[in-house]
């Protein structure tokens, strides 16, 4: 196939299936990859308004094994990114966000497999524990890295962590690469750039939440999908995905004590510096975040298909 363009990844994936491909992370996947020339075939329950070059958007249920096993199947894609979830346990129903977001990479990850297709998928830092913690909840060391262990305490985080164990099996029952994008809170540009650093961000209010600050624009989690699908490499493997700093303002070590009211023993962060480390993606994926939460002035332009 004639690629339109050359990549910052050179990933050479022909054919991709998204699901959630008209949500506010899936959409710019497409979008990343169709610029390139890859034929993306988009799954989600609603089809979109529009349409764009060398995108095509099947309506699926991805609670549906039948669904999603025929619409992967037919279209034979080199590659499948699972980017559908219910991410907000707050506004919905546990059961709701359990069940649909276990079933629904089940059902996606094993027809990948099942078709020879490598697997990139979006997880979750909720898998630690913080995020939605309703008790005391305090990291074993900072910044928190890949190995830091999974304590969650909400629907959404556990779905995530048995989601997790889902990409695993699956890795080994198929033998496909299948990578874990383990984001921080995502940011769009069009929606959410709303909140810049500042100096006198109360750490007594909402502001300050159990990501910590951390963040990342969802223009680098879809560069992260193009490096795990350029990565040449076998099994399974897991990256955080966030921005070096924290996007409140005050010292990271700070806003940490002040949500968990101790810093653990092991406390290695300078600064802003993110809280959630991204140094395994620097090192085997060859990726940097390039997108400030703080440059208001940068242009850019939105999936405006969905």
């Amino acid at each position: 196939m004639a690629r339109d363009a050359m990549t910052e990844f050179d990933h050479g994936i022909d054919t991709a299936v998204v699901t959630g491909a008209t949500g506010d992370v899936g959409s710019w996947v497409c979008d990343r990859l169709a610029d390139a020339g890859t034929k993306v075939v988009g799954l989600d329950r609603e089809k979109p308004a529009g349409t764009r070059s060398h995108l095509s958007v099947r309506q699926v249920d991805l609670r549906d094994a039948g669904e999603t096993w025929e619409s992967v199947h037919e279209t034979d894609p080199d590659a499948v990114v699972h980017c559908a979830a219910i991410s907000n346990p707050l506004d919905n129903p546990g059961t709701r966000v359990f069940e649909n977001n276990t079933a629904s990479t089940y059902n996606a990850l094993v027809a990948a497999g099942r078709t020879d297709a490598e697997v990139v998928w979006l997880s979750s830092q909720a898998t630690y524990g913080a995020l939605f913690a309703a008790h005391d909840w305090v990291p074993d060391y900072l910044p928190i890295d890949e190995d830091h262990p999974h304590r969650p305490q909400d629907p959404y985080g556990v779905s995530k962590v048995c989601s997790e164990e889902i990409a695993k099996m699956v890795a080994r029952r198929y033998q496909v690469p299948v990578t874990t994008i383990r984001a921080t809170t995502i940011h769009t540009p069009d929606a959410h750039r709303t909140r810049p650093p500042r100096e006198d961000a109360s750490l007594d209010s909402d502001d300050a939440s159990g990501n910590f600050g951390s963040y990342v624009d969802v223009r680098d989690v879809a560069r992260m999908v193009e490096a795990a699908l350029a990565a040449d490499r076998d099994g399974y493997e897991a990256f955080l995905c966030v921005a070096d700093e924290n996007y409140l303002g005050p010292p990271t070590a700070e806003i940490v004590e002040s949500i968990c009211g101790a810093l653990p023993e092991r406390c290695d962060l300078e600064g802003k510096e993110s809280a959630l480390s991204n140094a395994k993606a620097r090192a085997e994926l060859d990726w940097v975040p390039v997108h400030s939460d703080v440059a208001a002035d940068e242009e850019f332009s939105v999936p405006a298909w969905r």
